[in-house]
Order: C-alpha cells, then sequence, then structure tokens
C-alpha cells in the first residue's frame, strides 16, 4: 500500500508555523486548514505559499468569525500582513547554530538536554506547541548542541504529545516555558525530567545553571541519572537548586 504525502513540505510547515504566531489566536492547524481550502493541493510546498494573498487570509478568517465584510475578526491587518510576508519567505526565522556531530563516549559524565524552543537559540516554547526542541549535550566542562529536532509533524499526529515525547526520547531532560498536567505525565512516563522554567531565557544561560546544578548540587533525580549512589545522592540534595 503506497504511502500518502504530508500534507505539507517540511520547509512550508516551518513558513506556516511562523505565519501562525503572527496572527493572534490563530492556531497551526487552523492557518493549515485554511491554505488546504486556498491551494487545493494534496500537499502544500513554498512555492504554493507565494500565491496567497492578504485577502486570502480576511476572507478566510472572517468567514470562519461570521465577519464577512473581514474588518473586524481580531487579527488586525498589519499581523495578517506580516503572516503573508513570512509564508512567501521574506521573512525567516531567526538564523540558528548547526549542531555539532557527537558521538558516544565524547563527553563522560554528560546530560542529553532538550529545550522546547519556537525562535533563536532560547528556551521560548511550550511543550505542546513549540517549533523546535534544541538538543544538547552538557558535561561539567562542556555545554554542545547536537540536534535540532523540528515538531511540525507533531500537528498530524493521532497523538500529538506522544510524537514530541519520542521526538526526544533519547533526552534525560527537558525544559519547557510551560507544560500541561497530562502533558508532563507522558514526558515523565518516557523517561525525561520535566523541568518548567516560566521566565524562559537564552540556551547558554539556562544551561549554564543545570551545569552548576550538576557539580554542585545535584537533586536526587539528577544524581540518579548521573549515576551516583543512593546514599550520596541524599547527602547532596539541596531542594532550593531546581525550582518547577
Amino acid at each position: 500500500m503506497q504511502q500518502s504525502p504530508a500534507p505539507i513540505t517540511r520547509d512550508a510547515a516551518l513558513r506556516v508555523a511562523l505565519a501562525a504566531r503572527a496572527m493572534p489566536g490563530i492556531s497551526l492547524s487552523q492557518l493549515i486548514d485554511v491554505l488546504q481550502n486556498r491551494i487545493g493541493n494534496e500537499q502544500i510546498d513554498a512555492d504554493d505559499l507565494r500565491t496567497v494573498t492578504v485577502t486570502d487570509l480576511k476572507t478566510a478568517f472572517a468567514s470562519a468569525d461570521g465577519e464577512e465584510d473581514g474588518e473586524d475578526i481580531g487579527i488586525g491587518l498589519e499581523a495578517m500582513k506580516l503572516a503573508v510576508r513570512i509564508l512567501w519567505g521574506d521573512i525567516e526565522g531567526d538564523p540558528l547554530p548547526a549542531p555539532i556531530p557527537f558521538v558516544d563516549g565524547d563527553m563522560p559524565g554528560s546530560v542529553r538536554v532538550a529545550l522546547a524552543s519556537d525562535s533563536g537559540e532560547a528556551l521560548n516554547g511550550h511543550f505542546g506547541s513549540c517549533i523546535r526542541y534544541l538538543v544538547y549535550q552538557v558535561s561539567p566542562e562542556e555545554i554542545r548542541l547536537i540536534g535540532l529536532r523540528d515538531a511540525l509533524e507533531a500537528d498530524f499526529a493521532e497523538d500529538k504529545n506522544g510524537f514530541r515525547v519520542k521526538l526526544i526520547s533519547d533526552c534525560h531532560v527537558l525544559y519547557v516555558v510551560s507544560v500541561g498536567g497530562p502533558a508532563a505525565a507522558k514526558v515523565i512516563k518516557g523517561g525525561i525530567y520535566p523541568i518548567k522554567r516560566i521566565e524562559g531565557g537564552p540556551a547558554a544561560e539556562v544551561l549554564s545553571e543545570f551545569q552548576h546544578m550538576m557539580t554542585q548540587s545535584p537533586p536526587p533525580w539528577l544524581a540518579k541519572i548521573l549515576g551516583v549512589g543512593a546514599g550520596q545522592r541524599l547527602k547532596n540534595y539541596s531542594a532550593a537548586v531546581v525550582e518547577e
């Protein structure tokens, strides 16, 4: 049985995700539905996106909100203009550094940490809606970006949160700006320890704090990952180290 193509190419999906974030109250799935109806192809690619206009968005979202004149739909004309520029590729997302190759054994005593991110090299995403996960290998001496995991295809999965957990299943720790209870339970069941840092922050800052926690006074869950004995874990534990 031949597998059907994905409804949108990866390059196009990234543009659509960024465009959705430019329009208040519009989700990625809502915008994809509008684009599929407008474009009419089995699969949307980057060339298709260049045919979309501001009028297309005004008409589609006005109809959905019952405002046929398209003037007052709670999004704003400037936001829709920005979204179209993003769809066309005139505005790209923040540039990201290329991951550095990693081979098991490169960094003894290291831990693999994922950060939920929507832009740049920063912790600024929610678990269930972030564009990507930045994956780092962290040891007491080094912080190395080893992967950029796009999470856009999660929106097409039957179990969206399960898809995201599987995407970072090789990680020990996950930093997020927020995560719901059921989603957090899935993360934990997947063997990943979630840490909520509401204020977010640059990846270097977040991981420097994590690195300090590793070397100075790891809580029991981290000491266990690092292979420290149970007695030593209790001795070293400081409840003030991690705020969740």
